[in-house]
């Protein structure tokens, strides 16, 4: 697990544009990196699409968001063309990202138990620092609440 304050793991992972995407190409920059279950769902839909829609408020914070779930590329490809996602997503098919995280858990869901990715974000600095860690994420007001942060 991760605190604030720490240096964000490092990851190299392909996104939905077919290229190799790393921690290091957002130095200088705040990094809103989320973690969410699955493409296309309701609560992922409605979490993406608050980021997709509040794009401009994070370009005036020096901010980029991306998304990292464990779907494969060509998931992510239909997900954000469906809806004009204009950040990358970012596959993490092994779940070596989630891990390193703490955001690859234990969840169940109508009595079922299965390992899967808690809605968390993670803004990190332009040094590379975590700033904030926001875990069990509640998607309504959620983007508002960071771009609040981020003041």
């Amino acid at each position: 697990m991760v605190n604030v304050g720490d240096k964000a793991p490092a990851f190299d992972l392909m996104s939905d544009e077919g290229r190799q995407v790393r921690l290091r190409d957002f130095a200088g920059k705040n990094l809103i990196l989320y973690f969410y279950p699955k493409d296309d769902t309701p609560g992922c839909t409605k979490e993406a699409c608050a980021f997709r829609d509040d794009g401009s408020a994070y370009s005036k914070k020096n901010a980029m968001v991306v998304g990292v779930s464990l779907d494969p590329v060509k998931s992510h490809q239909s997900f954000k063309k469906k809806y004009s996602l204009p950040f990358p997503l970012l596959s993490d098919e092994g779940a070596v990202v989630s891990k390193a995280y703490g955001v690859y858990k234990k969840k169940s869901m109508f009595g079922r138990s299965y390992w899967g990715i808690e809605r968390s974000t993670f803004v990190i600095g332009p040094d590379g620092r975590i700033k904030a860690i926001f875990p069990k994420v509640k998607v309504d007001g959620h983007s508002d609440e960071l771009l609040a942060f981020l003041n």
